[in-house]
């Protein structure tokens, strides 16, 4: 520690004399530091030519190691002013391949880096005297690896972004141990946990406690079998001493007992946290005397290979990195020191080639025409927002996730009258006299349970004070589409067929949606119908939905992908294409380029997806994008609502060092999640103009970086006997394969290849 804090003394001394000669200003020096100042003024080195060299740094930090082109390369040992040490092998800056990151409080990691990050087998050491062998991502403990908390206890297993996910097994020091499912850092789904005394529970979990189906055994024989719950009214088993039979159970035993007091003291210890992460580090920029000007600036480079670069003079008007980190110095130091490690890594890295300024269309304030009084369709918002109030505001038993095969039954269906002086069960109200029909309600209402979907500010949402804004149909549906003024949720009317193809699925559905948290299949969060009373007596359905684009990024462009090429082209002049244009499939000239571990993700999740779509006979779906460039939010990482956006400007490039904010937002961390808030970069693409349609373009090599959204939309359309008869008269005029309406075997087939061409890894 001595050693070190001498060497930081000797550095920032340098570092100021070093800094006043560069920027013009001298002040007198010992002469020790003239003769350090001396080791500056080396010999020239040709171009990647590695050398052993010594660096005192402008800002103080200290390097020693192998060096070329002003880049650590090769092994080295960088001390930070902070504290922070790394001895190891870098690339062009970048710590990569084995090495050693060491915290001033104590922490320390050894093993495997890749691009700034901790990622491959690694140990890390925390400063409470946690330990962790293993494999990692990313900065993410990612794979099987071995845990061993300060305490005692210990833990073997999966990992999945810094949690235990899958197989693990705890041990706690008293001896206790579960063996079983883990989801989230939470023991969840089937396992066994068995404790010192001899006595086993063993059955399904959830949220750390025993929840649904289990055994719990005495060491004498003795058990108790049936459905565990915290709460004793949702508890029913029977307890059956030792020596009796199945016929001799009797309910003598309070299963509470073992929440109360066997489940006591076993008590998973949380995730330890990290003040500041390997990839989050900065190198100072070297610069030597001989090959420095005097307009010379210096600047900082993270260990990933990120450079806070300054911006061009004729950019001057927008700030800079350091000035964007100085609006949030005080939220950004006390999110960075308490950073939790498992959302640490979502780090963009550089890239070598950037694009030509993008031209984005012009940005329109808010999408839709407010239903005010007066409006044709403002009655039935009422009658809407009315009969949704009803719905989710009625009491009931709390849902449960595990639901009865009749309340997937499309005849499972209630009416309810709703007559303007109001009535035992309705509100009086100024619309019309109407009746509301309610479908499958408890499926609906555990959806929204398990989409975390809040009652009370869903129904704020959909039936507080502001009035919908109806948007024209974007599609050849003829269905009419609502937007809630906060944007959370759409509101899409819909035909009778498509209710029917809900209910049939709506069971298949439900378990896809559970078993797979990352789906990206569109989420329902209810299904309604108005009858309005009248000689006509007119039925309005519709399905209430997620806006993928509720978001406070400006959403600059959004395209609506299947894979086929008839009619997949924006009929629109390029003069009326604004921000809320839906682009297809001829209009993209874009690759859509993911990290590694998003993009298998992503593979996977688009296979489970459209096998799920294929096996319930479903076609025509698509995926809807949406692209943030980050180059267009000139001062700001969030375009803020409202801010026009001029048409077609050309915007200036920015550093890519702005990421960093969103990075060490721990608001932004908790919203990122697969299709949602996810950074990525888009390359350019061409295409050839020699006659052919060609569905992708020729990659440019032009990056842009971006926030990228998207999800499978229109999942209600089966192959019934209109797309058939679609198929065979088009298939006369056209190409089979080049339009929608194709078997959904084929169609799933197509949209796969098509998307896994569009979306690619970011190498």
């Amino acid at each position: 520690m001595k050693a070190w804090e001498a060497t930081v003394r000797k550095t920032q001394a340098v570092a100021k004399k070093r800094a006043n000669t560069i920027f013009g200003t001298y002040a007198a020096a010992p002469n020790v530091e003239e003769e350090m100042i001396e080791d500056y003024e080396e010999e020239e080195h040709p171009s990647g030519e590695v050398y052993q060299a010594e660096r005192f740094l402008p800002n103080g930090d200290y390097y020693t190691g192998y060096w070329a082109d002003n880049f650590p390369h090769g092994t080295g040992k960088y001390w930070w002013t902070d504290g922070c040490m790394y001895v190891g092998e870098w690339f062009r800056g970048k710590t990569m391949g084995k090495g050693t990151f060491s915290w001033p409080s104590g922490a320390m990691y050894e093993g495997n880096f890749k691009s700034g990050f901790m990622d491959g087998e690694g140990t890390y050491s925390s400063s409470n005297g946690d330990t962790y062998r293993g494999s990692w991502m990313m900065n993410f403990k990612h794979g099987r690896g071995i845990k061993e908390y300060a305490n005692g206890d210990c833990y073997e297993g999966e990992w999945c972004r810094g949690l235990q996910e899958g197989q693990g097994k705890y041990q706690w020091k008293n001896g206790n141990y579960y063996v079983g499912e883990w989801k989230n850092g939470i023991i969840c789904g089937k396992g066994k946990l068995c404790w010192t005394n001899g006595n086993v529970y063993e059955g399904n979990w959830e949220d750390g406690l025993p929840k649904g189906n289990g055994t719990f055994k005495w060491p004498d024989g003795s058990l108790y079998s049936g459905n565990w719950s915290k709460d004793p009214k949702d508890q029913n088993g029977t307890y059956y001493p030792a020596g009796s039979t199945l016929l001799d159970g009797n309910l003598e035993w309070d299963p509470q007992e073992v929440y109360n007091v066997d489940l006591k003291d076993c008590k998973v210890c949380p995730s330890e946290k990290v003040s500041i992460l390997p990839s989050n580090k900065k190198l100072a920029m070297w610069r030597s005397t001989k090959a420095s000007d005097s307009s010379t600036r210096p600047r900082r480079m993270s260990v990933d290979g990120r450079i806070d670069a300054g911006i061009d003079k004729e950019f001057a008007r927008i700030p800079t990195p350091d000035a964007a980190a100085g609006r949030h110095s005080s939220a950004g130091t006390s999110d960075r020191n308490g950073m939790d490690e498992s959302f640490a890594g979502l780090q963009i890295e550089d890239v070598s080639t950037r694009g030509s300024p993008i031209r984005i269309p012009k940005v329109v304030k808010k999408q839709g025409e407010t239903i005010s009084k007066g409006h044709k369709n403002y009655e039935l918002m009422l009658n809407l927002q009315l009969g949704i109030r009803h719905s989710v505001g009625k009491p009931g038993p709390p849902p449960s996730l595990d639901l009865k095969p009749s309340a997937f039954d499309p005849k499972e269906k209630y009416w309810t009258r709703f007559p303007p002086e109001g009535s035992k069960n309705t509100p009086p109200h100024p619309s019309c006299e109407f009746r509301w029909k309610d479908y499958c309600p408890k499926v609906f209402r555990t959806l929204r349970l398990l989409f975390k979907v809040d009652p009370a500010d869903y129904m704020l949402s959909i039936c507080g004070n502001d009035a919908l804004r109806e948007l024209c149909s974007p599609g050849k549906s003829g269905s009419f589409f609502y937007l809630t003024n906060d944007d959370r949720y759409m509101i899409k009317t819909m035909k009778k067929a498509e209710v029917k193809v809900l209910l049939r699925m709506l069971n298949a559905y439900y378990n896809h949606v559970r078993a797979f948290e990352n789906t990206l299949v569109i989420k329902y969060f209810g299904l309604h119908c108005v009858r309005l009373n009248g000689p006509a007596q007119k039925k309005v359905r519709f399905i209430i939905m997620g806006n993928l684009f509720c978001t406070d990024y400006t959403i600059h462009r959004r395209y609506d992908l299947k894979g086929s090429t008839f009619g997949r082209i924006t009929d629109k002049p390029e003069s009326e294409i604004d921000a809320n244009t839906t682009l297809k499939d001829l209009d993209l000239d874009f690759i859509f380029r993911l990290q590694k571990n998003w993009f298998q993700e992503f593979r996977r999740q688009v296979d489970r997806d459209c096998e799920f779509l294929e096996q319930e006979r479903i076609m025509d779906y698509s995926l809807l994008v949406g692209l943030h460039f980050r180059e267009a939010t000139n001062s700001c990482d969030h375009t803020p609502p409202g801010c026009v956006t001029p048409t077609e400007e050309s915007l200036p490039r920015l550093s890519r060092a702005d990421m960093d904010q969103l990075l060490l937002d721990p608001a932004g961390w908790a919203s990122i999640r697969l299709g949602v808030n996810m950074p990525a970069k888009v390359e350019r693409t061409e295409r050839k103009n020699d006659g052919e349609i060609q569905l992708v373009g020729e990659p440019t090599g032009e990056y842009y970086d971006v926030i990228i959204f998207f999800s499978i939309i229109d999942i209600l359309q089966d192959y019934d006997i209109s797309k058939k008869l679609e198929h065979a008269y088009k298939s006369i005029q056209y190409d089979p394969t080049s339009i929608s309406a194709v078997d959904p075997k084929q169609y799933s087939r197509r949209f796969r290849d098509y998307i896994f061409k569009v979306f690619a890894e970011d190498i």
